[in-house]
């Protein structure tokens, strides 16, 4: 029977081996989080490249479900094809066997070593990338801490009569594989489920679990690191939710196959992994990783076809809205666990915002050309939704600041803030100019022809620059920003002639003065946004001589 204090110390090693693994997580994350997300934002097509990319990026964060959900939120933005996504995925699931491997060498003797190297690096060093690396280091001496202090006392309970009986209950492959998942469900990581699974059969008295019962519990734990992936796509778009739903799929799949296998051939495949490998951790952390590599295998030459039944199981509603208009955040709408999720999820929203008033300025000139009083109101109503965005994802920013942020973290989100303010301002603009709509009306004013095609001329420049520069900057293309410059140029040119011209016309009386006053207005409306639309896109400029 444990005793209380054997009871604290498995908790204890519990708590310190899950936060042990977090620390290292988002040490890796800090120091190369950014990195990642470029390599991610730049896989191909290529299927095996996908592949690559999702073990790579795995290993770096020590955690699948990161990769997972970042590839997801890249598949919302538009930025990955579901193609891509399904590669990064299959690499994910290999990439988070790498972490049980290591538990599996036993190194936890010399973990004191680590958590003292890591303290001496991250206390006495003052280089903020040192200090990173340190923490990295104390991260991985916690999590080896926590094996050894929680894995006597285990080792101990599970020679108690009541707990060999609850093995018992698990050799049912059933109820093993719903154990594994539901407990990853709720721990929400594969590696850490899997950690303490491996460290469970370490030393001279691993526990007493037959390797079956094991093997089951492991194709339940890739199960249930799905499920964080499927509740991240909840809030986006349909092109996600079928990445979220291949990952289960994929999981399902695979567990179903290796199990319907073990069974069907009379276990001779764990007979195999029990003659071949004599450590019962090493021989559970090798079926992990064999099992993980051979489901992709077998389903990576149908990845095509994967994609087409995800699509036919999650078909586009052409009639569906996308909801970019919701008054709500859409992507900063939770807390994030890594730095990195969140400086990306705050890009989404602010180009989602920048879609918003784009789409609400377009408008705005249309409602003053056609003189319609009802487009006119519609630019005011969603010009709420923009300062409601405004505000809120000002106080995310805040909140995202407060974060461990790698440098060009820190240096991304110093540059939100200012584009922030360069997109609530192009709605402001597209306010007044809606405001011109209803005192034409109100008025009875008009304008010569002249001036008329003036104001759409450069209306039309305006609405495709701010569209360009939005656009360079949800995809961080700075192979557009000469075009940018030199239209944005163009547009002060003929907003200083269209002026000259505007005096002219006021000397000559062939325009009405109150009118004239509106037409100055205008212009200025319009050269003052693509002035912010320049801003917007030239931050790009700026965060790559700050990579650099």
């Amino acid at each position: 029977m444990l005793t209380w204090v054997q009871v604290f110390q498995v908790l204890g090693g519990l708590g310190l081996f899950l936060y042990g693994m977090k620390m290292m997580s988002t040490g890796l994350e800090t120091v190369a989080g950014d990195r990642l997300q470029g390599i991610l934002q730049k896989a191909t097509s290529n299927r095996f490249l996908g592949v690559l990319v999702g073990i790579v990026a795995t290993i770096v964060i020590n955690s699948s479900t990161a990769t997972t959900i970042m590839t997801v939120s890249f598949v919302n933005s538009g930025m990955m094809n579901l193609t891509q996504a399904i590669g990064i995925i299959m690499g994910a699931n290999v990439g988070t066997t790498f972490s049980a491997q290591l538990i599996a060498l036993n190194i936890n003797e010399i973990a004191p070593m680590f958590i003292f190297i890591g303290v001496v690096m991250y206390v006495f060093i003052k280089s903020s990338r040192i200090k990173n690396i340190g923490f990295i280091v104390l991260g991985f001496g916690i999590l080896f801490f926590g094996i050894t202090t929680m894995g006597a006392p285990l080792r101990l309970l599970a020679r108690e009569p009541a707990f060999q009986e609850i093995l018992t209950t698990f050799e049912n492959p059933v109820l093993a594989l719903l154990a594994g998942f539901v407990f990853t469900a709720i721990v929400q990581s594969s590696s850490a489920s899997m950690g303490i699974l491996v460290a469970l059969h370490l030393g001279d008295n691993p526990i007493p679990m037959s390797f079956t019962t094991s093997a089951f519990i492991i194709l339940g734990t890739n199960i249930g690191t799905s499920i964080t992936t499927v509740i991240a796509s909840i809030p986006s778009n349909r092109e996600s939710k079928r990445a979220a739903l291949f990952h289960i799929m994929y999981d399902i799949i695979g567990s179903v196959v290796f199990g319907t296998l073990i069974i069907a051939t009379n276990y001779v495949i764990l007979s195999w992994f029990t003659s071949t490998w004599s450590d019962p951790a090493i021989r559970v952390a090798m079926f992990h990783t064999i099992y993980n590599f051979a489901t992709m295998f077998l389903l990576l030459p149908f990845v095509k076809y994967i994609a087409m039944l995800m699509k036919r199981l999650i078909p586009i509603n052409e009639d569906a809205d996308e909801k970019i208009f919701e008054k709500k955040l859409i992507y900063l709408d939770s807390n994030f666990n890594t730095a990195t999720m969140a400086v990306y999820n705050a890009h989404l929203e602010l180009c989602r915002m920048g879609k918003i008033a784009n789409q609400n300025f377009a408008l705005a000139t249309s409602s003053f050309f056609e003189k319609n009083p009802d487009k006119a109101k519609k630019v005011t109503a969603n010009e709420k939704i923009i300062d409601f965005l405004n505000h809120k994802i000002a106080a995310k920013l805040v909140q995202i600041n407060s974060m461990s942020l790698s440098p060009i973290e820190a240096n991304k989100l110093g540059k939100m803030f200012i584009i922030l303010s360069d997109i609530e301002r192009i709605g402001d603009h597209a306010v007044n100019i809606a405001t011109f709509t209803t005192d034409m009306k109100d008025k009875t004013l008009t304008f010569t022809e002249d001036a008329l095609a003036e104001l759409k001329k450069l209306s039309s420049l305006t609405t495709k620059l701010t569209t360009r520069a939005l656009n360079a900057f949800e995809k961080q293309d700075d192979s557009r920003l000469n075009k940018i410059k030199s239209a944005e140029k163009n547009i002060d040119n003929l907003a200083e002639k269209y002026i000259e011209n505007h005096v002219e016309r006021l000397k000559s009386e062939t325009c009405l003065p109150e009118s004239g006053v509106m037409f100055t207005d205008m212009v200025n409306d319009l050269q003052r946004s693509a002035d912010h639309a320049k801003n917007i896109a030239f931050s790009i400029a700026l965060e790559k001589k700050w990579n650099r």
